[in-house]
This record gives C-alpha cells, structure tokens and sequence, in this order.
C-alpha cells in the first residue's frame, strides 16, 4: 500500500483533535508553532502513540525570560521572572507545561533532549503511559538579586525560603521542571550517527549536552561572576578545571558558551578565581 501525506487547511487543534477522534495515533507529533505552543499542550499527548516522540518548537523568548509575567501565566500557569539563567528556564518551563496536561489525562513525558539556539527553543519528549509528574521534578526555581545565588525551591518551603547565601528574600520562578533535559542514552546514539557522518561540530555540542544534563537547574554566566566579583572575565575551561580539582562538579551548558554549571554556588566561584 502506497504511503500518502496529507495536506490540511485546519488550525492544529482540530487536526489533532480529529486525529484522538479518529484513533489515528502517531510515533511522532513535530508542532513548529509561529511563537509559543502553549495552546496545543492539551491536545498533542491525544494524537500522539504510547511511546511515541513529541517535538515542539517555542520562538516566544519573551514570555519565556520573564518579560511577559501576564502571557506566562496564561500559557503556563507559571509566573516566569526575568534572571541570568532564563533561556534555561524558557526550555523548563515548556517541559513543565506538556507535563502538567500530560498528567491530566493520567500520562507522562520523559525529556529526550532540550535544545536553546539564537531565538528558538526546541524539546523533543517521548509520552508514557505513566504519570511522571511529582514534587520533586515538578517546583520553583529561586534566584537572590541581592547575590546572585540560585536554589530549587520545593513546594514545602513555599513561604519561607530565603537565600542560602545572604539571607535575602528570592524571586521566584514556577512551578517548572526541574528534572533533567536529556536522555544520556539518546544523546549517546545521536553522537555515534553525527560521528559516522563527520559533524564533527554537531558531536561537540551533543557532548556539551550529556556532560551538562546531571546539574541543577541553572547555570552561572562569567558575566554575572565577573560583575559580582570584580573579575576580569575567566576562561570557561579554566574554572571548571579550578572546580574539578576541589571536589566540586561542573560543565558546560549549550545554553550560554560563557556560562557553567556545577554544584559549587557563585559565591565558591568568586572565592575560588580570587584564590
């Protein structure tokens, strides 16, 4: 039987609605939205197979930064705050939406990579026929203005969290997801094809992904290290192996060439580059 696509003059929703309707599932729904997805997030796990690959495309940068708290709460139900690590967040925060309405209709996502280029953010996630939504992937990120310092904040601590490093109130941005970006085995399998194909600068950034997918939910710019420390801006590969050698953890981010991630906080790092 000869295998035909199908061109369609509809708005998204009814096609995917039609698609639940007519049990028309598929192994994978790519939604290359003009700005934000938002509005299909209930829609897409209805045409999509157990199993099957959800890839999504987001150009709303300013609604994902902070810059628009009415549209991220709206798109959302996330009150986003602009900070130094935001296109980070942007990526989180649409997680964090097809998961909420995943959840709803009793499904989960797991992330198998999340990508920040330029204007765009791209997330491709695979449904499961379980809910992966829970407390501890699913809250608040808190960000001190006052220091620079970041932290996840449980729904718990809603209330009475301050920063760990000053004792200062945080502004916060959530709930979002604070679980990982990437599948490590999935972007393994992505290099071993972009290697036999010699993209040799598309292995590079996939090994930039895994090696910055086991960190907190946010990273350090060396600009905002340099500012609060009255540095002179230092070499990304020269601090992360400072960090190394004290113990502490720390990579790249594809997010931002000029930025880490690690689990030492800001303030380590200041005091580590002025040692």
């Amino acid at each position: 039987q000869q295998k035909k696509g199908k061109i369609t003059y509809k708005s998204a929703q009814e096609v995917l609605l039609e698609c639940y309707l007519e049990k028309d599932h598929y192994d994978l729904v790519d939604i290359d939205a003009f700005g934000s997805p938002a509005s299909l997030f209930s829609a897409i796990p209805l045409a999509t197979k157990i199993g099957g690959l959800i890839y999504l495309t987001n150009t709303d940068g300013r609604t994902l930064t902070g810059h628009n708290l009415e549209n991220s709460l709206a798109d959302y139900g996330s009150y986003a705050r602009n900070h130094p690590a935001a296109h980070e967040q942007g990526l989180r925060l649409i997680i964090a939406g097809l998961q909420l309405e995943s959840a709803r209709l009793g499904l989960g996502i797991t992330p198998i990579f999340s990508f920040f280029f330029g204007q765009s953010y791209r997330v491709m996630v695979r449904l499961t026929a379980n809910r992966q939504l829970n407390s501890h992937n699913y809250g608040f990120l808190g960000y001190c203005h006052s220091c620079g310092e970041y932290q996840s904040v449980p729904w718990p601590k809603l209330g009475k969290i301050v920063c760990s490093g000053d004792g200062q109130p945080l502004t916060l941005t959530g709930p979002l997801w604070l679980g990982s970006l990437h599948d490590r085995l999935y972007l393994e399998k992505m290099a071993d094809l972009a290697h036999q194909w010699q993209w040799k600068k598309v292995v590079k950034l996939l090994e930039i992904m895994r090696e910055e997918n086991d960190f907190p939910p946010y990273f350090y710019s060396f600009r905002e290290i340099g500012r609060r420390g009255k540095l002179d801006l230092p070499k990304r590969e020269d601090l992360i192996a400072a960090l190394l050698e004290q113990g502490y953890r720390a990579a790249a981010t594809h997010i931002n060439p000029q930025a880490l991630k690690t689990n030492a906080s800001l303030a380590q790092c200041i005091a580590l580059l002025k040692d």
